[in-house]
């Protein structure tokens, strides 16, 4: 039973700045809160290689294994969540907004584990991850709407 979280940002920046920060793995942490990000196979821009994602606090949260499986700079990037706990699919996408802009809109299609209570417990959630996702879209918006000044 899949879930399927989405939120939607706009940006005042243009599509490749927004691209450019979205993909920058490493510093993936500086906008999504708890979370580190990098690449272990390939170069991490292209379909194949494999990322690795930590989310939670100190040495307490869970490691998530990421393989990209599309690659269509500068406007989406689709991985499949390999790990024990997130299977499923995440993707960041930037949309042109004709105005200069960008919105970024990041979609998480997920597999919870343990069956009707992983999927009792997405459902629950659901509100609580939208918002984590929702603020980490609007710090991401912020940075590149800072770079885009300069």
């Amino acid at each position: 039973m899949t879930g399927t979280l989405r939120v939607r940002v706009p940006v005042q920046a243009p599509p490749e700045v927004v691209w450019a920060a979205v993909t920058d793995w490493p510093a993936q942490h500086e906008w999504i809160p708890g979370t580190m990000v990098g690449v272990v196979h390939g170069d991490g821009r292209s379909v194949g290689s494999r990322l690795f994602g930590f989310t939670g606090v100190a040495d307490i949260g869970f490691l998530d294994h990421l393989e990209i499986t599309e690659w269509q700079p500068p406007h989406r990037c689709r991985m499949r969540h390999l790990g024990t706990l997130l299977r499923g699919y995440g993707e960041f996408a930037v949309e042109p907004n004709g105005a200069g802009g960008a919105t970024f809109v990041w979609t998480e299609e997920l597999d919870p584990p343990l069956g009707p209570l992983g999927a009792l417990g997405l459902r629950l959630g659901r509100p609580a991850f939208q918002a984590v996702m929702r603020r980490a879209g609007r710090t991401l918006a912020a940075r590149c709407a800072a770079k885009a000044v300069r």
